[in-house]
């Protein structure tokens, strides 16, 4: 019996590397709050990975469709309900993240004769009447983290298949003057952050990669795959917000 909790951690541990493994080459995705809204870029191969949620909510997401799509019925669901049963204003991300999403990630997780879900989501929010948008991203186990909690909330968010790939997206963002672009100046950088971090999926150290490189790299991957851009328009007028650009 006393063996019994060390096998479960053991279990969670292989669980964890198993699913970091078969997430490893996800293609990475970028979101970015400019003057028109919250910018999502990514560069697939077969399938969609940006999606609409609600009138303000977007998600991306790397990592086995199907398991995808089951989180992306999730919540397109928990938010229409709770849209329906009180207003379109009472829909929030957080709720519906700590509340719906997260617990049902983190059983998935735990229950260690059940499948987990292969797959890392990224959600934007809007922010009304001048509130800052809301960047969350929400992980296999359950865990989330989000911009806001500090006096200067960050601007932008990434997810990748990789930690260190992330981390260089990350670094490569920060301190980039991009709240006053609209989101036809602000795409080439968003591409840019997804070329860092495309980049350094082979990668588990090093620096960010010279301009030249990252240029060079964003070039050769877009004539090999399918550009993905979205906005959550600032400015619409309409209740629905989402729509794609192209470059």
């Amino acid at each position: 019996m006393t063996e019994e909790p060390y096998r479960w951690v053991e279990a969670i541990a292989n669980r964890r590397e198993y699913i970091e493994n078969q997430l490893a080459a996800g293609s990475p995705i970028a979101a970015l709050s400019c003057a028109d809204g919250v910018l999502f870029v990514t560069v697939s191969r077969h399938q969609q990975k940006l999606f609409e949620i609600y009138d303000r909510i977007a998600m991306g997401g790397i990592g086995h469709p199907g398991d995808i799509e089951r989180l992306r019925m999730s919540a397109i669901e928990v938010a229409s309900a709770e849209g329906f049963s009180r207003s379109a204003n009472d829909v929030s991300l957080r709720r519906m993240a700590a509340y719906s999403l997260s617990p049902v990630l983190k059983n998935a997780f735990e229950q260690i004769y059940g499948p987990p879900f292969l797959a890392r989501m990224l959600f934007a929010e809007l922010g009304r009447n001048g509130e800052p948008d809301l960047l969350l991203r929400l992980d296999y186990d359950g865990s989330f983290h989000t911009n806001s909690g500090t006096a200067a909330p960050e601007r932008f968010a990434t997810i990748s298949g990789k930690e260190h790939s992330s981390k260089m997206m990350t670094q490569f963002l920060s301190g980039k003057k991009y709240a006053h672009l609209t989101s036809a100046e602000a795409l080439p950088l968003a591409l840019d952050s997804w070329a860092v971090g495309h980049l350094t999926l082979a990668r588990d150290e090093g620096e960010i990669p010279s301009q030249e490189e990252i240029a060079a790299h964003r070039q050769e991957q877009l004539r090999a795959g399918t550009l993905e851009a979205v906005l959550l328009d600032r400015r619409s007028p309409a209740h629905a917000t989402f729509r794609t650009l192209k470059m």
